[in-house]
């Protein structure tokens, strides 16, 4: 007895109806991440300051990019903004994740940072207030920072780092380093983290930078050679005007290859005998 095959054109339209069924879920998978993306990138955009505090004998910038290839957004931030005694805040640093979690999470350090720093003076107490702060909220989250304070009237720059890779400075009289200064755990992790605190008096022109590791980091090109560039390039522009400066440290980005969203702050100082003119 033979068996009867099923009609082939049955077939065809069912593997059709399979098709479009699927063709259309990935559509809305799809679309639906297209959605966060640009949610994530409309976040980011109004949480970043349209510009940043300066005073005379110290003029700042700043710049920011999105990952190259435009999904993972939302993680790193800049700040500055004056405090009521009239020193100067900055901050710069990276949400773990990049998504519209992080970017509102993003939001939220902002936010913290600026509410305690208007009530206290020290930049560790500063990061300190503001971890046990973010614990509270129980995100789940966690973000590298590094928040500075500058005084206008003593000159003096502090900072305090919170799991964040060494800032950059140089002058312009040829000296360079990495500000490998000591600090503390990421924010979010750990209750009563202490932050230690580097006080600097910059007493030369130069420029003091800040970055992201999505700077200087990407899928071939490993964070010690990203560095070396930046440090490279820091040295070299030391006189520059500071956005300049940021600019030639976002095209450092690009040359990585960057798969993370990627974050810049530059202060540049100009000399005491220039002050005092």
């Amino acid at each position: 007895m033979s068996r009867r095959r099923p009609p082939r054109s049955a077939s065809a339209d069912d593997l059709l109806t399979t098709l479009g069924r699927l063709t259309a879920k990935a559509r809305e998978g799809a679309e639906l991440q297209q959605a966060r993306v640009e949610l994530a990138e409309a976040l980011q955009r109004e949480m970043l300051p349209a510009s940043l505090p300066e005073v005379p004998g110290l003029r700042t910038a700043a710049g920011y990019a999105p990952a190259r290839h435009g999904l993972d957004i939302g993680g790193d931030w800049f700040d500055g903004f004056p405090l009521p005694d009239g020193a100067l805040a900055f901050s710069l640093g990276d949400v773990q994740g990049h998504d519209v979690e992080a970017a509102a999470f993003m939001g939220q350090i902002r936010i913290g940072l600026r509410a305690v720093a208007a009530g206290v003076a020290d930049p560790g107490e500063v990061l300190s207030r503001a971890n046990d702060l973010l614990l509270s909220v129980g995100s789940g989250l966690f973000a590298t920072c590094t928040f500075l304070r500058f005084d206008p009237a003593t000159w003096e720059l502090s900072s305090a780092r919170a799991g964040h890779i060494p800032g950059i400075w140089a002058t312009v009289d040829g000296r360079f380093g990495l500000a490998e200064d000591p600090g503390g755990l990421p924010l979010g992790i750990l209750p009563g983290e202490p932050y230690p605190v580097t006080r600097r008096r910059p007493s030369t022109a130069g420029v003091f930078v800040l970055l992201t590791d999505g700077v200087i980091e990407g899928p071939s090109f490993p964070i010690e050679a990203g560095l070396a560039h930046v440090t490279r390039l820091v040295r070299e522009t030391a006189g520059d005007d500071p956005a300049d400066v940021a600019e030639g440290v976002m095209g450092i980005a690009e040359l990585t290859g960057h798969t993370d969203d990627a974050a810049v702050l530059v202060l540049r100082f100009d000399a005491a005998a220039d002050r005092a003119g």
